[in-house]
């Protein structure tokens, strides 16, 4: 298996490979959104496909699907290593060999133990060309809940919240609609549509009664998953949820083997604070609108104990800015060694 192919014009098929990925982000869990294009001798682009939800053909077969007898000697562009097992749909890698493909350019390797380097082992002894890492960082960065998945059995955890610039949550009467304005609540909501599960501790279901939901004016396949850490009380906006406690390690392992790929934790400050502080956040959004309460008695980011002395502050890395209206969101992750990095941008 080669390393590279990095012409202009295979960067420019796998781009367009994750724009058809990205396309069908909240509808594959908990498989991964992988696009795919198929370019045939000629440099003409013969079929494209997206993975389509669980039990749906993977993008490699929608793919050949539409190019049909092009297929044969033609190069295939996918995001993500075609798997070659059998699970709900048979292996992609049986299909690519099936339709006499030349050569399959994948972005990254997958590693689900059951894929690992064998679908481009399956390939190769077919007598395909293989060749890997074509925009393999904005790839990993694009399935980064699921590789965090598959490597670590948890789902990718997102921190969000909405603060104003003295970093307050709330006012001190305890309203906070709406710190932000509506652009930024519209992302919000996407945020939430991409995520299989929505978190809060209890007390802010009993505080806020919050529905949890993704409202959303596009087309919309599953609701996430609604947790709340503690008991919801009888009649909240939130039913059903799924009730869980105790340590929020057994929470993301729990999670994790329901198939949840990307966890967003929406409050109150004591669940923010206790993810935070058991290094179990995955990627910090914050939402910072132009306001400021002014006073030191507004509901804070966290509750409870914190850094003593800035030598003890917690550092991470700037993933993006990006303004959504008056408001900035702000994406920031630890450094952590084994996991795929997110590449630094801006807007």
């Amino acid at each position: 298996m080669s390393r590279g192919d990095t012409g202009r014009a295979a960067e420019l098929h796998m781009a367009r490979a994750m724009e058809l990925g990205q396309a069908v982000r909240t509808a594959t869990s908990p498989n991964p959104w992988v696009g795919c294009v198929i370019v045939d001798r000629d440099g003409e682009v013969v079929g494209e496909g997206a993975t389509a939800p669980p039990g749906g053909p993977h993008a490699e077969v929608a793919a050949l699907d539409l190019a049909g007898s092009r297929a044969r000697g033609a190069t295939v562009y996918v995001t993500l290593e075609p798997c070659a097992h059998e699970g709900r749909t048979p292996p992609c890698t049986d299909a690519l060999i099936r339709a006499g493909v030349a050569k399959v350019v994948a972005a990254i390797g997958d590693p689900d133990e059951r894929v690992a380097g064998s679908g481009f082992s399956a390939l190769s002894a077919a007598g395909i060309t293989v060749s890997e890492g074509v925009l393999a960082q904005a790839v990993g960065e694009q399935l980064r809940p699921y590789l965090v998945h598959r490597l670590t059995g948890r789902p990718f955890v997102v921190l969000k919240l909405a603060l104003t610039l003295d970093g307050r949550t709330a006012a001190p009467d305890g309203s906070s609609r709406w710190i932000t304005g509506a652009e930024a609540r519209r992302d919000v909501h996407r945020l939430r549509a991409e995520s299989d599960a929505v978190l809060v501790g209890a007390g802010t279901v009993r505080r806020d009664d919050p529905a949890l939901t993704v409202r959303d004016d596009g087309p919309l396949s599953r609701q996430p998953l609604r947790v709340v850490l503690g008991h919801v009380p009888k009649g909240a906006r939130v039913l059903p949820a799924l009730e869980l406690g105790g340590d929020l390690g057994a929470v993301l392992d729990e999670l994790g083997r329901r198939g949840v790929l990307q966890l967003l934790v929406e409050g109150g400050a004591q669940v923010a604070h206790d993810f935070h502080r058991e290094g179990l956040v995955d990627r910090y959004v914050w939402y910072l609108a132009p306001a400021l309460l002014g006073g030191d008695d507004g509901r804070p980011v966290f509750s409870g104990p914190g850094a003593t002395t800035m030598a003890q502050a917690w550092r991470g890395r700037l993933v993006s800015v990006c303004r959504l209206g008056d408001d900035l969101r702000v994406e920031v992750e630890p450094d952590r060694v084994g996991l795929p990095a997110a590449p630094a941008s801006g807007g």
